[in-house]
């Protein structure tokens, strides 16, 4: 067993730029060593939202990049001993592994070992004594869409010990995808709280993909990187102490730094000292980091407590419709005509909806819902501006109405608008619940599809 194992990671959302594992893969290839590849592609309602593609589709729900995710590269990991570890099966795990199973046999490759997590999604009877008053009322009063919690890496893990070349998962923990591997690949006991939280820090650095590579980091004349048209996704370097060194393929671009990884390390945490996990409570208060060259930086001193009794539920809910329509202006007084459009649709609709009105370009960011907020108006006024104005009801002919009276701003004023652009789609709302461990039986199996 070598003391150095690698993970990258090659999505960091659903809709993530495709064929970044690529040189991930061919670095793999030239140093010759084991090591896994994961796709993190679940956001806190995309979920929900696969389930609501599997009602339309029974065959749908899972990620719909998957084919052109794991299609140029899946034969190279086979035969290179590179697992790949995604939570691309969504709603329909066994669809997602049905998928590449159909890839595998397309590429000629024999049947693969792919594992399927299950487990993660629950009923109302486990849930709902663990919601709060207000969201019990809520509830009652919309459809359930969704419920799952998130899982930890244990059963990941337990996949891989037994052969498995890819494992799909649903709901995981963001840093599961990469606790799993480490795991297996080190042995540690499930109670190694220390190595658990430093298995959970490496794979929370690399569950944003390209965040920590310099992409979401990126401030022209603040935070200047170059190459970000060919940025390359993360690598980490872990060792059996816990040591995780973050680093990218060679020739691409981006950057590796301490503050980059600095920024991704404090991404999303509530609590520096008690970072909850389903596998571990995290202490990073006394972490250090340190740059060893170009590109590469090491994570040290990462502690872990107890992983707590309790499992973290996401909800989704029928939320109704949301409505939005947008109008541009140009030219002389665009500003003052835009407002304009927001005051007539206002008038023609307030209150039967909620209207939120920004003007694109000028307070569309941090104005009220009024639209009311501070403009920064150059001198001389703005050149071009566009109105956007949007409502949530649970009505769909009366959000609808704001469609209509959008477009309707055509011709019955103010004057020169142009490229209307409407749309109305269901609208999600999300509860979170904190169920008892012991409530949630999560479990893999091999797919046994053709």
């Amino acid at each position: 067993m070598s003391n150095l194992y690698r993970v990258a990671c090659a999505a960091g959302f659903s809709g993530d730029r495709l064929g970044v594992a690529r040189p991930i893969v061919d670095e793999f290839i030239r140093l010759g060593e084991p090591a896994c590849l994961i796709f993190e592609s679940l956001a806190e309602r995309t979920l929900a939202l696969a389930q609501l593609d599997r009602r339309q589709n029974a065959a749908a729900g899972y990620e719909p990049l998957l084919q052109e995710m794991l299609e140029p590269i899946i034969a190279d990991c086979v035969s290179n001993h590179i697992s790949i570890v995604g939570n691309f099966g969504a709603a329909n795990p066994e669809g997602a592994a049905q998928l590449i199973a159909d890839i595998a046999k397309s590429k000629g490759l024999p049947p693969l070992k792919i594992a399927v997590v299950k487990g993660d999604e629950i009923p109302p009877s486990v849930f709902m004594p663990y919601l709060s008053k207000a969201d019990q009322i809520m509830l009652s009063k919309s459809a359930l869409v969704s419920a799952n919690v998130y899982l930890g890496a244990r059963e990941i893990a337990e996949a891989l010990e037994a052969g498995a070349q890819i494992v799909v998962t649903g709901r995981v923990a963001d840093p599961a995808l990469t606790v799993g591997p480490l795991m297996t690949h080190f042995k540690k006991s499930w109670d190694d709280w220390n190595f658990l939280a430093q298995a959970t820090m490496a794979g929370h650095l690399l569950e944003c993909g390209a965040q920590v590579t310099g992409g979401y980091f990126a401030d022209p004349g603040v935070k200047d990187v170059s190459g970000l048209a060919n940025v390359g996704f993360p690598i980490i370097e872990f060792d059996s102490a816990g040591n995780c060194c973050v680093t990218k393929a060679p020739d691409t671009g981006g950057v590796v730094n301490r503050m980059t990884v600095t920024e991704q390390l404090l991404y999303e945490l509530h609590d520096p000292a008690a970072y909850l996990t389903p596998d571990v409570v995290a202490d990073i208060s006394k972490a250090q980091l340190q740059e060893l060259g170009e590109n590469r930086v090491m994570l040290k001193q990462v502690f872990g407590h107890q992983r707590h009794e309790t499992l973290k539920a996401n909800i989704c809910i029928d939320g109704g419709w949301l409505a939005e329509g947008e109008i541009s202006y140009a030219g002389h007084h665009a500003f003052e005509r835009a407002q304009l459009a927001g005051k007539i649709i206002l008038e023609r609709l307030s209150p039967a909806l909620d209207l939120r009105v920004d003007y694109i370009g000028s307070s569309s960011v941090f104005a009220s819902d009024s639209g009311d907020g501070p403009s920064f108006k150059a001198q001389g006024g703005f050149e071009d501006i566009r109105m956007r104005v949007a409502a949530a009801h649970q009505d769909k002919a009366l959000a609808h109405q704001l469609c209509r009276e959008v477009t309707a701003l055509y011709t019955c004023g103010p004057a020169g608008g142009g490229g209307v652009r409407t749309s109305l789609r269901p609208r999600l709302n999300t509860l979170v619940a904190y169920v008892p461990r012991d409530f949630i039986k999560p479990s893999f199996q091999f797919f046994s599809g053709e």
